[in-house]
């Protein structure tokens, strides 16, 4: 089969990959669609040594595996868990002494026509969403996992610092609790998708410092943790959404006197993401940049490193 093979930092389309085989309790899943996502530019960038075919975001046809899910569109969560470890006693899986995470961790991701995930981690694509729409699913629940650490009200005010492909889809999320949201990023284009859909938008010079509940940090670099932390007001909480490839240098000491809680936040809740998505509370298709085919996913991937853009779709198989 053919698949996207990263190594020493290095991209290589291989057209002799096995296909695989899946072990007792896993699917084996043609890939659909699959989606460029931030972590996979910083897996290219040295983030974590990571060798084999990237890619987490997808949508796939189950054709081997349980009748329920064979020949039906299938998303699946990332982190494949062992059950047996203290985190998965604890019910927090994703965390998991033993895991495996598609495309970033010891397992063979989704840039491929074919992946296997295991049967528990896969949910079925509703008829009424469409593939590419569908190929979301995992970005909006990382999303949504922000709204699983944190209790969020109507009267909270709540700064998402950055425009990208993750910020647009946390704001859209949290626009949905009623909030008092300021979304700001750098791109006017980018700003005014949130604006049509109602959410206050601005750049960097309309956060005021001090005044927010809670901030959403999604650029993945340090001038945007900066803007998030000094929005905070004393005893705030900043949300970390982003990977960083780089270290970043804190000012521990403010972080203690304002007794900020720092949280960090990634993989959320498939169920809760497929049904905003059926429910078209959430609108991704202006986050689309681009298609390609897997024969072109080396310029996919040129493509999405691009500043300013956003979402690039590779699409696998008919």
């Amino acid at each position: 089969m053919k698949g996207l093979w990263l190594e020493n930092q290095q991209l290589q389309l291989r057209s002799q990959l096995p296909i695989p085989e899946p072990p007792p309790g896993e699917a084996l899943i043609r890939v659909l669609r699959a989606g460029i996502c931030n972590t996979d530019l910083e897996l290219l960038r040295g983030y974590y040594p990571y060798s084999g075919i990237l890619g987490h975001e997808f949508v796939g046809v189950v054709e081997r595996g349980p009748e329920s899910l064979q020949n039906q569109r299938v998303v699946g969560e990332i982190n494949a868990y062992c059950g047996n470890c203290r985190f998965c006693r604890k019910g927090q899986p994703t965390h998991c002494e033993n895991r495996t995470v598609l495309g970033i961790v010891n397992r063979n991701g989704a840039f491929a026509e074919y992946l296997t995930l295991p049967v528990k981690n896969l949910y079925a694509v509703p008829d009424t969403i469409t593939t590419d729409m569908a190929t979301f699913t995992e970005p909006i629940a990382a999303a949504l996992e922000i709204q699983e650490q944190v209790s969020i009200t109507p009267g909270d005010r709540i700064l998402v610092v950055g425009d990208g492909k993750l910020g647009q889809l946390v704001a859209q999320t949290l626009a949905l609790t009623g909030c008092d949201l300021l979304a700001v990023g750098r791109h006017r284009d980018k700003l005014e998708n949130l604006e049509s859909l109602g959410i206050k938008t601005g750049f960097a010079d309309a956060v005021t410092d001090r005044q927010f509940d809670i901030a959403v940090e999604c650029t993945g670099n340090p001038e945007g943790f900066t803007i998030a932390r000094r929005a905070l007001r004393p005893r705030g909480t900043l949300v970390l959404k982003s990977t960083y490839a780089g270290h970043l240098t804190l000012d521990i000491s403010s972080l203690v006197v304002d007794e900020i809680t720092l949280i960090g936040s990634r993989c959320g809740p498939f169920p809760k993401a497929l049904e905003l998505v059926a429910q078209n509370k959430i609108n991704v298709k202006p986050l689309i940049q681009a298609k390609y085919p897997l024969d072109e996913a080396i310029a996919a991937f040129e493509h999405a490193q691009q500043r300013g853009v956003l979402k690039v779709l590779l699409e696998i198989s008919p």
